[in-house]
């Protein structure tokens, strides 16, 4: 009995233990493209192939999620601070009920577009399993950072990521 446990339930229990799902976007790839509406009612949809040529961050986000709020505000800033150099940002909620992101963005105030993506069909063609997960698209499509979570710090490294990608670089 021993060894039919070391055999076949260890490596199993181990394989579920360990296991890190791989991302089914990763840098390099070209960005899937998608058209969400938005989370305010009568605006139009949002859809990547309408942003092509421009350099577009998009951020799946959720209200209940704490780093999402603190990060947030500050990709607002970064949006101000960019747009006039091609630079657009997509908060997209995961939110369900969307009311429940409606209520987070009465009090706070962002200007770029929130598709609305409650049923989570986006968040799954980008395989993402935290929040907030982040995704910095070329202007020739292609991801060009993946970045999880949300920390002191990150803000620098996202806005560097930016401006190189801006830059040409």
């Amino acid at each position: 009995m021993i060894q039919i446990i070391r055999k076949f339930v260890f490596p199993a229990l181990a394989a579920c233990l360990f296991h890190v799902p791989a991302l089914a976007v990763e840098e390099g790839d070209e960005a899937p493209d998608f058209s969400l509406p938005s989370i305010h009612e009568g605006e139009p949809a949002i859809s990547l192939a309408g942003l092509a040529g421009k350099v577009v961050y998009i951020d799946f986000w959720a209200s209940w999620c704490a780093p999402c709020l603190t990060s947030l505000p500050l990709y607002n800033d970064l949006y101000h601070r960019y747009r006039d150099q091609g630079l657009e940002v997509l908060g997209i909620t995961v939110d369900d009920p969307i009311e429940d992101g409606l209520e987070f963005l009465a009090d706070v105030q962002l200007d770029f577009p929130i598709p609305a993506d409650p049923e989570g069909e986006v968040m799954d063609l980008y395989s993402v399993y935290g929040m907030p997960t982040s995704y910095l698209i070329g202007r020739d499509g292609t991801v060009k950072l993946v970045h999880m979570g949300f920390r002191d710090g990150d803000i620098e490294l996202i806005e560097q990521a930016i401006r190189d990608e801006l830059a040409g670089d």
